[in-house]
């Protein structure tokens, strides 16, 4: 089995079809490869695509128009995701895609999909789960966005983030401006919170990373900010 068989075989949508139905799909599909900060898309196109990250990762992003930015979730490998007119073919994307590093997809059209989610019911049902699971996720980032403080939000990202780095340190490759993204705030704010949290023995700061050195503390911050 290849790295691309494996990759629709190991995602639950995909999973319930026949391995020849896979095999089509993966003939069928269209390759894209993106640079870190590629676009995909924007929010305002017209994308009526369903795809799947092979390597690499997906951000989806939310701009005002006072140019701040908000990361409302990511796509890792084996992630599936789709534009709005994938099935409504007059509804415009909401967020902007970009490339959060090398990333490679797969994309299948509205066109080329319909057939399949009309043949195959379990294949139709397994979308339309994965569609409530990001629903529910999307009312989980409002709900912390309305009732969440900076500092509660600040440190929920920094210890998802430690959790997936060596020895829980985070590298300063992870801007300032990118966890304001990511928390809906500003980079200014997000400093003053790191700072206090070094006031504080929370975390270390270095020139290269930030280092938790309080995990109880840091976990109590995410706990109880919520309003």
């Amino acid at each position: 089995m290849t790295s691309a068989d494996k990759l629709l075989a190991q995602n639950p949508v995909f999973a319930v079809l026949p391995q020849p139905k896979r095999d089509a799909l993966l003939q069928e599909a269209i390759k894209r490869h993106y640079q870190k900060g590629e676009t995909i898309a924007m929010v305002g196109d017209f994308w009526p695509y369903l795809f799947i990250v092979a390597e690499g990762g997906v951000s989806a992003r939310k701009s005002s128009v006072e140019g701040r930015s908000l990361v409302v979730t990511t796509f890792e490998k084996g992630d599936i995701f789709w534009g709005l007119a994938f099935f409504y073919e007059d509804m415009t994307m909401p967020v902007s895609l970009e490339a959060i590093k090398s990333t490679r997809i797969y994309l299948w059209s509205r066109e080329q999909m319909h057939p399949l989610l009309e043949k195959e019911g379990a294949f139709a049902w397994e979308l339309a789960r994965m569609m409530i699971k990001k629903m529910a996720r999307a009312s989980e980032i409002l709900e912390e966005m309305a009732f969440q403080p900076v500092a509660g939000r600040l440190a929920k990202l920094l210890i998802e983030t430690s959790s997936n780095s060596a020895m829980g340190a985070i590298t300063r490759s992870l801007t300032l401006d990118e966890m304001a993204a990511r928390i809906g705030s500003t980079r200014e704010m997000v400093c003053r919170f790191l700072h206090r949290f070094a006031d504080d023995g929370i975390i270390d700061i270095t020139r290269t990373e930030f280092r938790i050195t309080d995990n109880g503390r840091l976990a109590e911050l995410a706990r109880n900010s919520k309003g």
